[in-house]
């Protein structure tokens, strides 16, 4: 299932390419463009890195919904039924495939990153425990974003349930700190999964707007959400392919 899954990515070069370099925009925009960095102490390119990383692993999921809806509306589901197969290898098998192209598109920003001038301060434990923490914040949407799929049914209905990304995408401190904010707002930001894995990738990459003991947090975070939305979504595949 994983293999079908990275197969689509040499029908669709594109489509790869397009979300390989989106981040990559969104990184020059904020730090070239729109940057400065309200409330940031410290160098803002240092502080936004680690924030771009985060979102960039909540964006890009509707590859992963159309998928799943359009297995589930072009009969490939009957055909897998008649093989010996767990219900959730599927949804399994798609999650891995888009881990793998997540990661890939982290290494690219990563780089991209260095060659604009920022460099890690937090050590190689820090930097591969940061780097293990935006992977699993990816896995948790990942799966939110099946189970969401699931429930709309249909590719056509992805794009209106894609939008409910972008509220925990700009709702964060990917771009400023929670501290220049009026109350009210500063507090939903700090509460936003995605700020959470921020500030602890912050912290581990020794960059501003780190914070110690955020981490156990930003682990929690994805735990809670997978426990909440794994489940039941590989319970709706299989009453779905019955």
């Amino acid at each position: 299932m994983t293999h079908r899954g990275l197969s689509r990515w040499r029908r669709r070069p594109v489509a790869v390419v397009v979300g390989l370099v989106f981040p990559v925009m969104l990184l020059l925009m904020f730090g070239y463009l729109v940057g400065g960095g309200r409330g940031v102490s410290g160098e803002y390119l240092d502080f936004l890195v680690p924030g771009m990383l985060a979102l960039t692993m909540a964006f890009g999921l509707e590859g992963t919904m159309v998928a799943v809806t359009q297995d589930l509306n072009k009969g490939v589901i009957d055909r897998f039924r008649s093989m010996p197969m767990a219900n959730g290898a599927v949804l399994v098998g798609r999650s891995a495939a888009d881990m793998l192209q997540s990661a890939l598109g982290l290494a690219v920003l990563l780089a991209v990153a260095a060659a604009l001038g920022w460099r890690t301060h937090g050590g190689p434990a820090g930097f591969l425990g940061a780097v293990g923490l935006l992977l699993l914040f990816r896995f948790a949407m990942l799966w939110i974003g099946i189970h969401l799929a699931l429930v709309a049914g249909k590719p056509e209905l992805v794009q209106a349930v894609q939008i409910l990304v972008w509220p925990v995408g700009f709702l964060s401190n990917a771009f400023a700190a929670p501290e220049s904010m009026p109350d009210w707002l500063g507090t939903v930001v700090q509460w936003n999964p995605m700020s959470q894995t921020a500030t602890a990738v912050r912290d581990l990459f020794g960059s501003p707007g780190g914070e110690p003991g955020h981490v156990w947090v930003a682990v929690a975070w994805p735990l809670a959400l997978l426990a909440v939305f794994f489940p039941p979504a590989v319970r709706r595949f299989a009453r779905l392919s019955r």
